[in-house]
C-alpha cells in the first residue's frame, strides 16, 4: 500500500512537477523509463539473493533506500536531481516491495491467486489514496513536495517491522539460486506469463503514468480535476480488486481474465473517443474496475510455475520489465510527434494481447514445480 501511495501521488503530480521544473513529454518519458531500465539490471541480482538466507537483509536495505529516495525526489531542485532520485527509488522498491510480495506468497502457496488478489487490493487503497493525498495537499497549499516527504517518513516504521515477519522459502545457496533462475528462463510457460504481465501493464502503470496529463492536455481540465480523474480511476480499481476476492471463489482466474479483457477492449476505445467530461470520468472508473486481476492472476500463475523459487520469479519479472519499461518513453515520443490523444490508442494492445495469449482455463496450482516436467 505504501508503494502505491508514493507512486500514486507522483503520477497525479506530474502536471505540477512539469510546471515547477519546466519539463516536456520526453523529459517525463525519460523519468519513467531510465530508472526502470536501471532497476531491470539491478533487481535480478537482488532477487537471486532473495532466494538465499540474505532475503531479510535485502528487504531491509531496500526499505531504507526507498525512504531516502522518496525524500530526495520530493526535495529535488532540478531535473537531474529528480532523475537521480528516481534511479535509486525503482530498484529500492523492487528489493523492499517485490521480495515482500514473494515472501507473502510463500506463506500460503496453495492459495497464491487469492493471496495476490489481497496484495493488489491493498495496493489499490494506495493507488486511490496517493492522488487523494496529493489533492488534499494542493488544496491546503502544501504543494506536491510535502505529501511525498510525509510518505518517506512513514516508510521507516515499516522497515523496522520487517524483523518480525517470518521469511519462508529463502534458504537456497547462491549458486543453486542462480541455476534455478537460469533454468526457468528456458521454460515456455514461464515466458508466457512474463510476456502477459508486460502486456497487462499497459493498462496499469503505463496508463496511470499518463492519465493526469491526458486529462490536462486532451480533455482540457485543470491539474486538480486531473488528480480527481486519477482518483476516480483508482477508486474503480479498488472496487474491482475487492470484488475480485469474491469472484475468485466461484470463477477460474483465466476465465475471468478473458471476460474482463473483452469488456476493457470496448470500454477503453469508448474512453478515447471525444465524449464529455462526465463520460470520461465514468469510463475511467470502469477501466479501473475491469483491469482487476490483470496483475494478480498472471503473477500468481508465474509463482505457481516457479514453486520454490519465488525470489527467482521476482528476478525474471524484473528482466522482462526491461523491454516493457521502454513503453513510457515510446509513448512520450509518440505524444510529442502526434499528440497525446492519438498516442494513447497504442494501449489497446493490452486487452487484445490478453485475448490472444491466455492459455486454456485451468485451476491455479496445476503447473509444474521448478525442476520437474510440465503438469498436464
Amino acid at each position: 500500500m505504501l508503494d502505491e501511495l508514493v507512486f500514486g501521488a507522483r503520477e497525479a503530480a506530474w502536471p505540477l512537477i512539469r510546471s515547477d521544473l519546466g519539463l516536456n513529454y520526453v523529459d517525463i518519458g525519460l523519468l519513467l523509463t531510465v530508472p526502470s531500465l536501471v532497476a531491470a539490471l539491478i533487481e535480478p541480482g537482488l532477487a537471486v539473493l532473495g532466494d538465499t538466507r540474505f532475503r531479510r537483509r535485502v528487504i531491509v536495505g531496500g526499505g531504507l533506500a526507498f525512504a531516502v529516495s522518496v525524500a530526495a525526489f520530493a526535495l529535488a531542485p532540478s531535473y537531474a536531481a529528480l532523475l537521480a532520485a528516481s534511479v535509486i527509488l525503482y530498484p529500492a522498491s523492487g528489493a523492499f516491495v517485490a521480495l515482500s510480495q514473494a515472501t507473502l506468497t510463500d506463506l500460503d502457496p496453495g492459495r497464491r491467486e487469492r493471496g495476490m488478489a489481497r496484495w493488489v487490493a491493498a495496493g489499490s487503497v494506495g493507488a486511490m489514496g496517493g492522488p487523494l493525498l496529493l489533492t488534499v495537499g494542493v488544496r491546503a497549499g502544501l504543494g506536491w513536495r510535502l505529501p511525498l516527504i510525509g510518505l518517506a517518513a512513514v516508510s521507516l516504521p515499516l522497515v523496522a517491522g520487517v524483523r518480525w515477519v517470518p521469511v519462508i522459502g529463502a534458504g537456497a545457496e547462491l549458486v543453486e539460486s542462480v541455476r534455478g533462475t537460469l533454468s526457468a528462463m528456458r521454460r515456455g510457460a514461464v515466458l508466457r506469463w512474463l510476456g502477459l504481465l508486460q502486456l497487462t501493464d499497459l493498462m496499469g502503470d503505463v496508463l496511470f503514468g499518463y492519465l493526469a496529463l491526458y486529462f490536462v492536455d486532451v480533455v482540457r481540465v485543470g491539474p486538480v480535476m486531473a488528480s480527481t480523474a486519477v482518483l476516480v480511476w483508482g477508486a474503480g480499481g479498488l472496487a474491482g480488486d475487492l470484488a475480485l476476492l469474491r469472484i475468485l471463489r466461484t470463477m477460474d482466474g483465466l476465465t475471468y481474465l478473458r471476460r474482463s479483457a473483452a469488456a476493457t477492449l470496448v470500454a477503453y476505445a469508448a474512453f478515447l473517443l471525444p465524449v464529455g467530461l462526465g463520460w470520461k470520468l465514468g469510463l475511467a472508473a470502469a477501466l479501473g474496475f475491469l483491469r482487476a486481476g490483470w496483475y494478480a492472476i498472471p503473477q500468481a500463475r508465474l509463482y505457481d510455475e516457479m514453486a520454490e523459487r519465488s525470489g527467482a520469479a521476482v528476478g525474471l519479472s524484473s528482466l522482462a520489465d526491461a523491454a516493457g519499461r521502454l513503453v513510457p518513453l515510446g509513448l512520450g515520443a509518440l505524444a510529442a510527434r502526434f499528440g497525446l490523444g492519438p498516442a494513447m490508442w497504442v494501449l489497446l494492445a493490452a486487452p487484445v494481447g490478453l485475448l490472444l495469449g491466455l492459455p486454456a482455463a485451468g485451476p491455479a496450482g496445476s503447473t509444474r514445480v521448478d525442476g520437474g516436467e510440465d503438469a498436464a
